[in-house]
């Protein structure tokens, strides 16, 4: 077996730059074929149930190791953050930004780390810190935010620029740099961010650019550095690499944190959580429930857990039968209740922000009925919840002694701004496993949620030690919600002022080569073209200059840019070419966002250009119809991924329905908007807080793709068949 050291190289081993396009873990491997046995035990020692989460210790922990204090700013990568460094060997605290210095300096640290945030180091009401923290004698790191703070902090200043930086990017990093050694001098990071680092501080200096943006910072004389790019996610390449050199090089941690047994440490939560009692646990038919649901089993015992599915008429084709078979071939039985109709009739009472200011409770309309991706959320999860408490009366359980379970994620948490991960994080969306109603019973003492530690990969590896079968360790996560948040439901067409400029905006940015000929053709919107893109940028739009057309949907999707939620349009590539372009096409679907600040999704349409402008969207409601067409093209979907074994070569692919009705034009007179269009969103990832879509031809083999847009378009009522392009951030996974 490897030593510590030997696995911390492993992971911290900067990768060449130019032979390598991927993030920087291999984010299709196939964890139960490929995962070496160095790594798979790296990960089960480490990530413990729990590890000071809430922030709030009531006496600071003796140091046995090496620790490092996270002081959170909101990030929705707080989590990770720890995790990287615990990968690293190295404990570590997570702690609120506005902790005193007199505080930290208890917990016997070796150094301090500064998270992200989805506020502006120029907001009247920021959240506070204590300046004495540069003063304790350790090495300090910011990321992102924390690199703005650090350089405000020693008179330097921060703008918000014309363009956003969210996506993967190539920046210039100085080598001779502690935090860099070993690197080649082009790395590729995550950046996602609107306001950039302008006057430099004196005491600072320079250490990475990204074009003209700073992108990170060292004290000249003190080890303290700050990066505006993401060093904890996939899509920096040598991420771990760069918290490898600041955990050794500039704290000297030594790396002796490590922890055994994590399987037996969650049994032994549970059964100090549940004692004497009997657990319900909720099993939605994705791995994390599955898994929750065994280990309660390995832990208790069979006869104190009842597993509980409830079919809430938004599952997959199929789903209810075969998670109940899946199951029972692992000795579980599940009671299985039917509330399709109580779903599509339920509502729920939300709070919601009235002109003035001032905060009112509201009735939803039925579920059927509503439009708001966060109201659909809502009613799901609170009814899931009453249908779950109704069960439990027919059962004639005792409230009091029986406990809830369900297999919550730590970025489930972190996306809903959870008080368990983060108390200033910004929500992207409400989970179903952490609405209103089970913070509530959680603060009761009735939510058991052994998985809350961990991620998608390590849930995997946990899920195969406990016996389940590779079919269900790998199957492709399912939103709780279920297809609900894979319709983009629509009343009226999303249109506001900024609509009719931002096409204009569009048209320049795909006719940029004709444009650049013309001098009196060219506007002001040509000229920020021109200010705010790279040579190589420029390159790229000359390329792809009468090829590719560019349309605005009147559709918002969600997405998440700079750690906040984003709620913005949706643009539409196409081409009359059939042989598309897709190293092209992704770079221009980086690029859009990046001049479109009102844009954080972008997909391809196959078949011939898109003209004309969209200004109508089909009436899309939650019916019985709509999600019999969703679940019918969901299911053609996958099943080409299953015949052509592509199932493990990506991590999701939600697919999703949008009420688009292209080529109306080509009808005379044209007809109403009565179609919707299907989007496939690829996802590539290892965890699960940010990734890319699969490349067509290279991660999903061009056979695959084809035959999935074939016999999705032969469903009746589909106009046309997209792909997205889009990278977590600025994107989110799913579209809702």
């Amino acid at each position: 077996m490897a030593t510590s050291e030997d696995i911390i190289d492993g992971l911290a081993t900067p990768t060449n730059n130019h032979h390598e396009q991927a993030p920087r873990t291999n984010m299709k491997r196939k964890l139960s074929e490929d995962t070496s046995n160095e790594d798979e035990d790296r990960i089960k020692r480490t990530s413990p149930l729990h590890n000071g989460l809430t922030s709030e210790h009531p006496h600071p922990r003796e140091a046995v190791h090496d620790r490092i204090a996270i002081l959170d700013a909101g990030t929705q990568y707080g989590k990770v953050i720890d995790r990287r460094v615990r990968e690293l060997f190295v404990d570590a605290v997570f702690l609120r930004l506005d902790t005193p210095a007199a505080r930290i300096k208890e917990e016997s640290i070796r150094g301090i780390i500064i998270s992200g945030s989805p506020g502006s180091v120029n907001d009247p009401d920021v959240l506070g810190y204590d300046s004495a923290i540069f003063e304790l004698g350790v090495p300090v790191l910011g990321i992102c935010y924390g690199v703005q703070l650090i350089n405000k902090h020693y008179g330097g200043t921060v703008t918000k620029f014309e363009t956003r930086e969210d996506g993967q990017f190539t920046v210039t990093v100085d080598t001779a740099c502690d935090l860099f050694a070993g690197m080649e001098t082009e790395q590729k990071v995550l950046l996602t961010h609107g306001d950039n680092v302008d006057k430099v501080a004196d005491a600072l200096k320079v250490v990475a650019r990204s074009g003209d943006f700073v992108t990170a910072l060292a004290h000249k004389e003190l080890p303290i550095y700050g990066v505006q790019f993401h060093p904890e996610v996939d899509l920096t390449v040598n991420g771990t690499a760069v918290l490898k050199n600041f955990l050794y090089k500039a704290c000297g941690c030594k790396g002796t944190f490590t922890l055994q047994g994590r399987e037996e440490g969650c049994r032994e939560q549970i059964a100090k959580v549940v004692q004497s009692g009997r657990v319900l646990s909720l099993v939605s038919g994705g791995v994390d429930s599955a898994v929750c649901t065994v280990l309660l089993k390995a832990a208790l015992g069979r006869d104190r857990v009842i597993a509980i599915h409830v079919d809430t008429g938004l599952m997959r084709k199929n789903e209810s039968r075969s998670v109940e078979a899946s199951l029972k071939a692992l000795g579980v039985e599940l009671h299985v209740v039917s509330a399709a109709l109580r779903f599509y009739t339920a509502q729920t009472i939300i709070t919601v922000t009235t002109p003035d200011g001032q905060t009112q409770q509201k009735m939803t309309l039925p579920l059927h009925s509503v439009t708001n991706p966060e109201e659909k959320r809502k009613i799901i999860g609170d009814t899931f919840m009453k249908v779950v408490d109704e069960f439990m009366v027919d059962l004639q359980l005792d409230p009091e002694s029986v406990f809830l379970a369900q297999g919550t994620l730590r970025p489930d948490l972190i996306e809903s701004a959870s008080l368990l991960v983060s108390s200033a994080a910004n929500v992207i969306k409400t989970h179903h496993n952490d609405t209103q109603l089970v913070r509530e019973l959680r603060c009761k003492g009735r939510i058991v949620e052994p998985l809350c530690d961990f991620h998608k990969d390590e849930v995997r590896l946990l899920g195969k030690s406990l016996g389940l079968p590779d079919s269900m360790v790998h199957r492709h996560p399912f939103p709780g919600p279920g297809l609900a948040i894979r319709i983009l439901c629509s009343r009226e067409p999303y249109i506001c002022e900024d609509f009719s400029v931002t096409n204009r905006f569009l048209a320049n940015i795909v006719g940029y080569k004709e444009v650049s000929l013309h001098q009196h053709q060219q506007s002001s919107l040509f000229q920020t073209i021109q200010r705010t893109t790279t040579k190589s940028e420029q390159e790229l739009l000359n390329r792809v200059s009468d090829v590719v057309c560019a349309t605005l949907l009147p559709i918002c999707s969600v997405g998440v840019q700079g750690d906040s939620r984003s709620y913005k349009y949706v643009v539409a590539l196409s081409s009359d070419d059939p042989h598309v372009n897709w190293q092209d096409a992704l770079l221009l679907a980086r690029l859009i966002p990046k001049l479109c600040h009102n844009v954080n999704r972008v997909a391809w349409v196959f078949g011939n250009a898109v003209r004309g402008p969209i200004e109508e969207t089909t009436p899309t409601f939650l019916t019985p119809n709509v999600l019999a067409t969703l679940r019918e093209v969901d299911d053609i979907a996958h099943r080409s991924l299953i015949k052509y074994n592509a199932v493990q070569s990506i991590s999701q692919m939600p697919i999703v329905l949008i009420p688009i009705h292209f080529d109306r034009e080509l009808f005379h007179p044209i007809i109403p908007s009565c179609q919707r269009s299907v989007v496939i969103r690829t996802f590539l990832t290892s965890d699960f807080m940010t990734g890319v879509p699969a490349v067509p031809g290279k991660d999903l083999p061009l056979h695959v793709l084809h035959d999935m847009v074939k016999n999705i378009q032969e469903v009746y009522g589909i106009s046309r068949v997209l792909y997205d392009l889009t990278s977590k951030p600025p994107g989110t996974t799913e579209w809702e």
